[in-house]
């Protein structure tokens, strides 16, 4: 007897006979009790299965759906964490890099993608700071290295403290990650192009009311008095200080750092010259000698040669100052003699280091002269960066396992920087503008030709040829406004692009910046956000204030 008999069967009168009817419609019974199958769908057309745009993203789609499926949400699922930030990376300048390494593979470009460009996971940070609508990097690099926004120039310290003020420093300090990664027992590094005592990196370790203070030679008699630290003498100090600060601590130091800014860890006296001229420290204190006092063990480098000769799978301890300042642009660093090494071969020596932790690490790293670049309005510079940050991306992601490592890239805030005009597609990333259809560049109403890329603001056009440094149009005058382009190359790396309104130096933008991730909590990341929840991301995925306060206790 089939279902559906049994039912009318013990119905005892009309009206629950038709209620069963319809219950029966709903679950589909029928008479011979068959198994239920779904209709077979009319073989239309309804789509070209054969196009490969439309394949590509069917492909695309799945690689989401695959990702999906592997979520880890589980708290402190995430062994390691390796914080990417491409300081000034705005979308714009992710956009034009994209381009611009696809047309270097020999590609139209538009379709290349950076090596994070293919994260399962993606959402936007809001940049501004407490005090200011477009921020800097202090004030950002606070914000997602802690949780917690803070004022423009000021480095891990809440808002309530004023900037320059030393006597409003105490008691205003934050927790940041690494001294979190620090606590817990994780191993710790940080990789810059910058100074390591520039505002990015510093934020990562340091704790001072003016970014401005890297070393004693830049603050007032009356800080200096008051007790508070350069962000140079920190960093040697950081161990104690962050004992001091936890009683019951056991911390190690942080294990990698590298990058540039050797002159605020040298006394100004002609006998600590190095190749990069004198330091510049009035108190006459060695920092390198007194990070080789602390850190016998350690491996000091402040070259390529003796970067080469290093075996990291041993190193324990390395401290890395390749440069007086910041370090070369990525296009510049093999001229005249540098030779320093690169972002991503850093960043692949730095996790060799601390993959010898069996209790994870955490590693930030910094793509910095993204931002010098377009402070001096020449994106060659700033695209070539932003495509070895791509690479070093890349290096992180095949050294380490996507298991239980989380990967983020993100930017600390974004630049005037612009992509405009109806260029063919194809069209040189960095060339004048020509239209579907052309062979010559559009021309304005002004009768002059354009660049695709350009900025709202900064030191405007100059042509410098074949010069690979951005840095040298601060040795040239301002010269906002439109140039006369015809018959000239837009794309060597020594053309600076036009700028509207005439500035000494191209401002950051405002607007949101990308998040990109992968591995476990990455999911975490998508939609708009505070900056802050970068923080918030990094801690739910590898358990660090659980794993600190477990240290602290015991």
């Amino acid at each position: 007897m089939t279902l559906c008999r049994i039912l009318f069967r013990k119905q005892g009168n009309r009206m629950k006979r038709l209620i069963f009817i319809a219950l029966i419609a709903i679950i589909g019974c029928d008479s011979a009790n068959k198994e239920l199958s779904p209709p077979k769908s009319p073989d239309l057309q309804l789509t070209d299965k054969t196009n490969p745009w439309f394949q590509s993203s069917i492909t695309e789609l799945e690689k989401k759906r695959l990702a999906a499926e592997k979520i880890q949400n589980q708290l402190g699922a995430a062994k390691n964490i390796i914080l990417f930030v491409g300081d000034g990376m705005s979308l714009t300048t992710v956009t034009a890099s994209r381009i611009f390494e696809g047309q270097r593979k020999g590609l139209l470009g538009e379709e290349n993608n950076l090596s994070f460009d293919q994260f399962p996971f993606s959402g936007l940070a809001k940049t501004y700071a407490v005090d200011t609508q477009v921020p800097d990097s202090a004030s950002t690099m606070t914000a997602i290295m802690s949780g917690v926004k803070t004022n423009r120039g000021i480095v891990g310290i809440s808002e309530k403290v004023s900037r320059g003020k030393c006597a409003t420093q105490a008691g205003n300090e934050v927790i940041s990650a690494l001294d979190l990664a620090e606590l817990a027992g994780l191993s710790t590094g940080i990789v810059t192009t910058t100074r390591v005592t520039h505002a990015t990196p510093a934020a990562t370790y340091a704790k001072s009311p003016d970014r401005d203070w890297e070393g004693p030679s830049k603050m007032p008699q009356s800080a200096i008095e008051a007790g508070c630290q350069d962000i140079a003498a920190q960093f040697i100090a950081y161990q104690s200080n962050l004992n001091q600060r936890y009683p019951g601590a056991d911390t190690d130091g942080i294990e990698v750092v590298m990058g540039g800014g050797l002159r605020h860890f040298l006394p100004a006296d002609k006998t600590a010259n190095n190749k990069d001229g004198i330091g510049n420290r009035p108190d006459g204190r060695n920092l390198v000698s007194e990070w080789k006092k602390i850190n016998s063990q350690g491996t000091y480098l402040d070259n390529r040669t003796d970067f080469d000769a290093t075996d990291f799978d041993e190193a324990t301890q390395v401290l890395g100052l390749f440069s007086g300042s910041h370090m070369r642009f990525e296009a510049n660093r093999k001229h005249n003699g540098y030779k320093q090494p690169s972002l991503s071969e850093m960043t692949a020596n730095a996790i060799k280091v601390l993959q010898k932790n069996p209790k994870g690490f955490f590693l930030m790293i910094e793509a910095g002269r993204i931002d010098h670049a377009h402070h001096t309005s020449n994106a060659y510079n700033a695209l070539s960066d932003t495509v070895e940050l791509s690479n070093a991306v890349d290096v992180a992601m095949q050294a380490t396992d996507g298991d239980d490592t989380l990967i983020i890239v993100t930017a600390d805030h974004g630049h005037v920087f612009t992509m405009a005009g109806y260029p063919k597609r194809g069209n040189p990333i960095l060339g004048k503008v020509i239209p579907l259809g052309q062979t010559k560049p559009s021309l304005a109403v002004d009768n002059l030709p354009y660049t695709t890329l350009g900025y709202a603001n900064g030191r405007g056009h100059r042509h410098l040829g074949t010069e690979t440094d951005s840095d040298q149009c601060y040795h040239q005058p301002v010269l906002a406004g439109r140039a006369n382009l015809t018959g000239m190359d837009t794309t060597q790396p020594g053309f600076f692009q036009e700028s509207l309104v005439p500035l000494t130096t191209e401002t950051h933008s405002g607007e949101d910046v990308a998040i990109y991730a992968s591995g476990p909590g990455a999911h975490l990341i998508s939609g708009s956000n505070e900056q802050t929840i970068i923080f918030h991301v990094m801690n739910h995925a590898a358990g660090l204030v659980n794993q600190a306060e477990r240290e602290l206790n015991r």
